[in-house]
């Protein structure tokens, strides 16, 4: 992890100031406003100073891949309007500690899981945010339900009395050129589609896709949320 001294508060501003330009730009060039797109700053091993730098240059929405980490890093108060995201695999033991610290959890990707979150929803008497995660390249090693399992998953969501499923995120494959992964990410857009037909009135109006890599092509295929670390502070 990097430590406070090494921050370059210049380096960090005008990463910040490029990386809203391009989001800005490639929103305006998908047909809708500039400012259509969030950015979920992925703060994952970064210390609380460099969040608390980034929240002061604009931002208001980071990542955390772990529980036990964002816990410990974001153990002192947090600004009223900085929201807080779990993007990476959340284990179901973790279920209670993820709802008093996250305000959405990402990262929802099986049956198991649903039942964790609910049950500990239930216990805190809270309504929680998530996201379905879909393994759209269907790649083994990665977290996320097969893209056939999702309308069950998102049945299983709405049964769920706690939880308001908000929309799908995903992760693309690793492309040698961002307009390779566009195909993944228009897929995701169109299985957004086919459950709201299936499924009239269910809103998915959240699709939390792209990353540092290929982020201008997810927002082209209708990205709402992209999921930005290093563009932001620099390689790790």
């Amino acid at each position: 992890m990097m430590a406070p001294e090494a921050i370059d508060v210049s380096t960090l501003e005008r990463n910040i100031n490029e990386v809203l330009e391009r989001v800005h730009l490639a929103a305006r060039e998908s047909g809708r406003p500039g400012d259509d797109v969030t950015i979920a700053t992925v703060s994952k091993t970064r210390p609380r100073e460099m969040i608390d730098e980034a929240y002061r240059l604009g931002l208001a929405v980071f990542g955390e891949n772990r529980v036990q980490e964002a816990s410990a890093k974001f153990g002192e108060p947090l600004p009223t309007d900085l929201r807080l995201h779990m993007i990476g695999h959340l284990q179901s033991n973790k279920a209670r500690a993820a709802i008093g610290l996250f305000d959405r959890i990402e990262s929802v990707d099986r049956g198991s899981l649903i039942d964790a979150l609910e049950k500990e929803a239930a216990r805190a008497d809270t309504l929680v945010s998530v996201l379905l995660q879909v393994n759209i390249g269907r790649e083994p090693q990665k977290s996320g339900c097969d893209p056939d399992r999702a309308l069950d998953l998102i049945d299983g969501l709405r049964a769920a009395a706690h939880l308001r499923v908000d929309g799908l995120m995903a992760i693309a494959p690793i492309a040698a050129f961002a307009d390779d992964a566009r195909p993944f990410f228009r897929e995701l857009r169109l299985l957004r589609d086919e459950i709201g037909r299936a499924r009239p009135g269910v809103d998915l109006s959240v699709l939390s896709m792209g990353m540092s890599g290929d982020f201008e092509a997810a927002i082209a295929e209708g990205a709402t949320h992209v999921r930005i670390g290093s563009a932001i502070f620099g390689a790790r």
